[in-house]
């Protein structure tokens, strides 16, 4: 009786052991249980094999041999009855059988441009992407010297508006498994925020470090720590954020299968843990606090989207006929719009047109999805005509983000050096894609790309923000830049700086200092006011 309790007792033993490591979710809706399940079978079997061969062939009394074999195949009815289950739930979460459930996954409204995206400040235009602010995270935490001896950088970075501005922010994370055990009453003592606008590098130390994050082992392991208190959430993705104090949370997002047994990937709530007590909480996906940013990763919402768009007019449609069949392009970005995140991309024609007809912007906290009828260049090719404009100085383009200059649907790109430093920065006309500015800072490219498009025809003042003065000239000087003629120009009792750029405003030729002049002019942030018309 003993020696057949021994192997019971130990594979009991490890299929607990192996629960606490994989953390599986106690959910028939996640197929990480199903494949727990199956492991810990094959396990089971492995261990209590010799017990099972010997009662089955070995016993040397048949009545007991018999009633053995009875057991055993009543036994393997349940992994014959699970595989059965699994096949035919799978087969039931398909597209293929339930197209129009999918297509339905995503309710997307027809939106105006020019209306939802108002024009942007380039000082808030975010100019790093994930790559760069890494970069700068490591930079500023090798000047730490009390720190970077036993903390390193950590790869959760996320992009969120902290106090109406654009900032990534990720924890730190212990050096090596030592140096947890040697800093682990202490946690995590700050995290980086970046600035996307401005490329400023913070280390935010905490009064109390952080001691419930990826990095910790045991009971104050994030997964742990969650998957104890709640164990049926399927755990989709975890992101680091801060509150509008500065706070840390940890926001695990919990997702739900809403076709058949596996299929209809969604989100219906949030944990959110703090990072440094362990407090947390669980929100349904409409409660979600406005101060958090991200519940939705963008993978999920272009998945569905490619589902709205290939699934209209059924499974069958989508292979073989693609009539009114979309789907979004290669890559995305992130935008700020009324103190939410929004994912970016881009909606081309399946049928692998070279130009997108529209782009969608949906709400990574709510999940609201706006489409935009916008036709023109595909973002992979606005970072080739990008690229090509300094191709001597062999930089390469990050992926656009959208911004609104003059009404006009514009790309912006940052273009970074081999070492992955930003160096200049690129707009590009979405509709006519054969403008291109290039400048050396956000400013300098905004004005070269407005110039460029009153060259091109396209009206970049608007009226409402024009004003009229009028004055004798008291200062006038010529000034050369990238092959354009700029005068520049004082008037008596003004401290004003008015700039004309000859090509567009010729009747200046015929003025000299003395002379008086009426200005119609934009009052621009940098104190140089752009005349739109002189007489």
């Amino acid at each position: 009786m003993k020696k057949r309790l021994i192997p019971i007792i130990l594979t009991v033993l490890i299929w607990a052991g192996m629960y606490y490591y994989y953390l599986p979710p106690l959910n028939i809706h996640s197929r990480d249980s199903w494949v727990f399940i199956l492991t810990i079978l094959v396990v089971g079997i492995i261990i209590n094999f010799w017990t099972i061969f010997r009662a089955v062939f070995l016993d040397r009394t048949s009545p007991e041999r018999a009633a053995n074999r009875k057991i055993m195949k009543k036994l393997l009815i349940v992994p014959v009855g699970l595989a059965i289950f699994y096949v035919v739930g799978t087969l039931l979460s398909s597209p293929i059988i339930r197209a129009s459930a999918y297509n339905r996954l995503l309710t997307v409204e027809t939106s105006d441009f020019a209306t939802d995206i108002h024009e942007v400040d380039y000082n808030k235009i975010p100019i790093l992407d994930s790559d760069s602010a890494a970069k700068l995270a490591e930079r500023e935490m090798g000047s730490m010297v009390d720190m970077v001896s036993q903390y390193e950088v950590s790869s959760y970075f996320n992009q969120i508006n902290y106090q109406g501005k654009p900032v990534r922010v990720t924890p730190l994370r212990y050096g090596d498994l030592i140096k947890w055990i040697t800093n682990r009453n202490t946690g995590l003592p700050a995290y980086i925020q970046i600035d996307m606008t401005t490329q400023n590098v913070d280390l935010v130390k905490l009064q109390q470090g952080i001691k419930y994050s990826p990095f910790e082992h045991f009971g104050r392991n994030l997964y742990r720590y969650v998957r104890f208190r709640y164990p049926n959430a399927m755990i989709r993705t975890t992101n680091f954020e801060i509150d509008e104090s500065g706070v840390p949370y940890w926001v695990c997002a919990v997702q739900d299968k809403t076709i058949g047994l596996f299929g209809g990937t969604d989100i219906k709530g949030a944990i959110v843990v703090n990072a440094v007590t362990g407090e947390h909480v669980y929100y349904d996906i409409a409660d979600v606090p406005r101060w958090i940013d991200k519940v939705y990763d963008a993978n999920l919402l272009i998945e569905q989207y490619d589902y709205y768009g290939t699934l209209k007019k059924g499974y069958l449609n989508s292979i073989f006929g693609q009539r009114e069949c979309l789907k979004s392009t290669e890559g995305y970005n992130y935008i700020a719009l009324d103190d939410d995140v929004w994912v970016y991309t881009g909606v081309t024609s399946i049928g692998g047109d070279e130009s997108n007809v529209g782009f969608v912007l949906m709400n990574s906290r709510t999940k609201e999805t706006k489409y935009y009828q916008v036709s023109g260049a595909k973002e992979i090719s606005a970072m080739s005509s990008a690229e090509g404009q300094v191709q001597h100085l062999g930089y390469n383009a990050t992926f656009p983000i959208l911004l609104n200059i003059a009404n006009e649907p514009t790309y912006f790109l940052s273009l970074k050096d081999a070492a992955g430093l930003v160096k200049k920065y690129a707009m590009v006309n979405i509709q006519k894609y054969q403008i291109v500015a290039i400048g050396d800072t956000v400013a300098e490219c905004e004005k070269v790309y407005r110039n460029l498009m009153t060259g091109n025809g396209i009206n970049t003042i608007d009226s409402g923000k024009a004003l009229k003065i009028s004055g004798t000239i008291t200062m006038m000087k010529d000034i050369v830049a990238d092959g354009n003629t700029y005068y520049y120009l004082m008037l008596d009792g003004s401290e004003q700086l008015f700039e004309i750029e000859v090509k567009n405003q010729l009747g200046i030729l015929k003025k000299q200092a003395g002379d008086t002049i009426s200005l119609e002019y934009v009052a621009e942030p940098n104190g140089v006011n752009a005349v739109i018309d002189l007489k």
